[in-house]
């Protein structure tokens, strides 16, 4: 079996999550491509996180605070990142410049300027193939629900209802972090670290986003830091946008309402999608993950079906369909689709590809157009 030999820069939650499924690639059955781990970077070179690497991943031969470092090395073919928004444009482009293949964590830049820069870092150096780490659209459902889109079988889109919504920020003593902080996480707020999961499905079905108006609101305004003073928390927790899109196959418009709210009672990490059309609909929650509704209008009655996809996924695992298919598996098959890519040269379907940079830059315009579009209480033309 062909190995790519991975670096790993941020060894936090993802840069862990990212080396346990690693740890688990036996679970697939059809890969004739392997992950190894063999370099680490991380700012703090602390022994309980730097050792849980090296105890559990004997191929990690570096180690270093440093990316450039890691970067330099050769044996390093591959790179997972996941660093902080501020950290994106910087080091994904670096990682690019060394001939480095990428995996980056959404939202793929700080802002726009930084997608733009990545943009330009990838066509300078077309040899290293990019991707983003955005894992929940390889839930059953939402791949059935985009293999609907790409075959056509909704019909005209009528409308599209789309978001992610978190509760845990309604508590005003939960304390301040790095995603709360316009200088670390940008001033997207939510879009940029919960928005980019939901709003790269209008591009990946290929409709053009033509208009948004936003509404932004920062309901708690101070956290208390680590030594428990309240300090500014200057950033944006709930955004909702309605935006005017255009489906090329049909050549209509029609409305699509995104939510990324961070203060959403009695929600823990909701994604959700429904889909409207003339020929077909279809909704799904991860407060049911499940279940999704499917309706097929031919006429006469027009009835939800109740559908448990079950354990189907497009890169194949030895775990049965009558499984229950959660977080971790949608991760898994993320960086599946990353590693096919990456060996094969292709995607295995237009529903199973790794989320790509183009995808995320359209992400980012939408989110910029939404912040001035709440500047300026206008609908601001992308």
């Amino acid at each position: 079996m062909n190995k790519i030999k991975f670096g790993i820069i941020g060894c936090g939650l993802m840069g862990r999550e990212f080396a346990s499924t690693v740890a688990r690639w036996c679970h697939l059955t059809d890969m004739d491509v392997q992950p190894e781990i063999t370099a680490i970077c991380n700012r703090s070179l602390s022994p309980a996180r730097i050792g849980w690497f090296t105890t559990h991943f004997p191929s990690i031969q570096q180690v270093t605070s440093d990316y450039t470092e890691l970067l330099a090395n050769e044996q390093v073919d591959a790179v997972y990142v996941a660093l902080p928004h501020n950290r994106h444009g910087e080091v994904y482009c670096a990682a690019l410049k060394a001939g480095k293949h990428l995996l980056g964590e959404k939202p793929f830049g700080m802002d726009l300027a930084a997608s733009e820069a990545i943009q330009e870092s990838l066509q300078a150096h077309p040899n290293a193939y990019a991707a983003c780490a955005s894992q929940l659209i390889f839930f059953p459902a939402v791949q059935r629900m985009l293999t609907m889109l790409d075959q056509d079988r909704f019909g005209r889109i009528i409308e599209v209802d789309a978001g992610f919504l978190h509760a845990s920020d309604l508590d005003p003593d939960k304390p301040i972090n790095w995603k709360r902080m316009p200088a670390m996480n940008g001033e997207y707020g939510p879009m940029g670290d919960l928005g980019s999961h939901v709003a790269l499905v209008p591009f990946r079905a290929g409709w053009d986003v033509l208009d948004t108006r936003a509404i932004c609101s920062n309901i708690i305004t101070e956290r208390p830091d680590a030594d428990g003073h309240l300090v500014p928390c200057d950033t944006w927790d709930n955004v909702t946008l309605l935006s005017t899109v255009r489906d090329p196959k049909h050549g209509n418009h029609f409305p699509w309402t995104l939510k990324t709210h961070r203060i959403m009672p009695g929600e823990m990490n909701t994604f959700y999608l429904s889909i409207f059309g003339t020929r077909a609909s279809a909704k799904f929650s991860l407060r049911n993950p499940k279940q999704m509704q499917i309706l097929n209008y031919t006429g006469g009655d027009q009835t939800w079906q109740t559908v448990e996809p079950g354990f189907v996924t497009p890169y194949q695992t030895i775990t049965g369909k009558a499984f229950e298919f959660g977080a971790l598996d949608a991760f898994m098959q993320m960086i599946s689709a990353f590693m096919y890519e990456l060996s094969h040269g292709q995607c295995l379907s237009p529903a199973a590809a790794c989320p790509t940079p183009q995808e995320m830059h359209g992400c980012h315009r939408l989110f910029t157009a939404a912040l001035e579009s709440h500047k300026t209480s206008r609908t601001i033309v992308l």
